[in-house]
């Protein structure tokens, strides 16, 4: 496994974006920090902040990784965080991402959101379907991180 680093032992720091921090954003950081904390040091925020997404939270523990304790945050939270990288994972996030100071690289990668899909469906295991489903899709993407985005 190739190990890639900003420089000599930082980690690439990234937001991951989203418009409420509920759900696909937080799937993300904790998939990242679950698989990928050796060269990645992630982090997730909103532009309008929404409780944690029970759902989300259920979907991630069914794979081992525990995001309960994670919280919903703004992305003014950050301003005075320096990111190698903001990933926006949904089309309005990216459309209304703040500024970021040029060394930033701000990319998007847009995902489908669970609990719009999940809308219509009458009961929590129906609903889980596409909670798995997004969360699968952002797991394949974390999984090639850093690499795809180098």
């Amino acid at each position: 496994m190739v190990i890639w680093f900003k420089d000599m032992g930082t980690k690439i720091k990234i937001l991951f974006l989203c418009i409420g921090n509920s759900c696909r954003s937080q799937m993300a950081e904790g998939l990242t920090r679950f698989y990928r904390s050796n060269v990645i040091e992630p982090f997730s925020a909103g532009t309008k902040p929404e409780p944690l997404d029970p759902l989300a939270v259920e979907a991630m523990k069914e794979i081992g990784i525990d995001i309960s304790g994670q919280r919903s945050k703004s992305v003014s939270e950050f301003k005075d965080t320096s990111f190698d990288y903001v990933i926006t994972l949904c089309g309005e996030a990216s459309e209304s991402c703040p500024f970021f100071p040029a060394k930033t690289k701000i990319i998007h990668k847009g995902f489908s959101d669970p609990p719009v899909l999940a809308r219509n469906e009458k009961t929590k295991e129906q609903k889980l379907v596409h909670y798995r489903k997004i969360r699968d899709e952002i797991k394949n993407y974390i999984m090639g991180l850093p690499e795809n985005i180098l």
